[in-house]
């Protein structure tokens, strides 16, 4: 599973994100604030979040308000030190699937992604989408025009399908890199400058320029 972790206590965030890694053998990313936490889950797919509720810049209540007012349907587990009923109501009224209160063990951890886990929070994707003139097959992984089809290769594909998911949202270069080769895989960050450029060749034979736009110093967003 990809878990995303929003939590500002150094030394809580250092030990969920190894004790995840090791017991749970989940792909972790770690932010340490409100706002980033938003951007990661817009600008990436995650099984669940895992967010503090109180963090600086924006605290987890808002940002899991926000998420979902946003249209975010993915699994969102709250943690927090408040443990009254009526704050515990606040938490899943937010928005969150579940709710677990500091201190807490490990393995109560665990088993609460679990459970989480075996819900189907994924969206259906359709296997045709058309966007303008750009037809994008998932099944042949390829790019049409309705008169002329080229095919992408799998590293493309899955750029441009990532792209797309996300459209009208900057995804950084790092949450490409990690969606797409892995954080840990031997690569540079101009590997993924080469797959748009090749990208961008493709599209332009079907006739749809000017969707892939950079933006400098971050990364990449599909305008449709």
């Amino acid at each position: 599973m990809n878990i995303l972790l929003a939590e500002d206590d150094l030394q809580l965030g250092e030990l969920v994100e190894f004790m995840l890694k090791k017991k749970g053998s989940y792909n972790i990313d770690w932010v340490m604030d409100g706002e980033d936490a938003y951007d990661y889950a817009k600008a990436s797919h995650y099984d669940i979040l895992i967010l503090d509720w109180m963090m600086p810049n924006e605290d987890g209540v808002s940002v899991c308000r926000r998420l979902r007012s946003s249209g975010y349907s993915g699994a969102i587990l709250m943690l927090t030190a408040k443990d009254a009923v009526g704050d515990r109501i606040i938490g899943l009224d937010s928005g969150a699937d579940d709710y677990l209160v500091k201190p807490f063990e490990i393995d109560e951890l665990l088993a609460r992604l679990r459970a989480l886990s075996r819900r189907n929070y994924a969206p259906i994707l359709e296997e045709k989408l058309s966007i303008h003139e750009m037809h994008l097959n998932r099944l042949s992984q390829t790019i049409s025009n309705g008169a002329e089809e080229i095919q992408l290769s799998p590293r493309e594909f899955q750029m441009l399908d990532l792209l797309v998911q996300n459209r009208g949202q900057v995804l950084p270069r790092e949450v490409i890199l990690d969606r797409i080769w892995g954080l840990d895989a031997d690569v540079s960050m101009k590997i993924i400058d080469a797959t748009i450029k090749l990208l961008r060749k493709k599209l332009d034979l079907i006739g749809q320029q000017g969707f892939l736009q950079s933006i400098r110093g971050v990364g990449y967003k599909f305008e449709s």
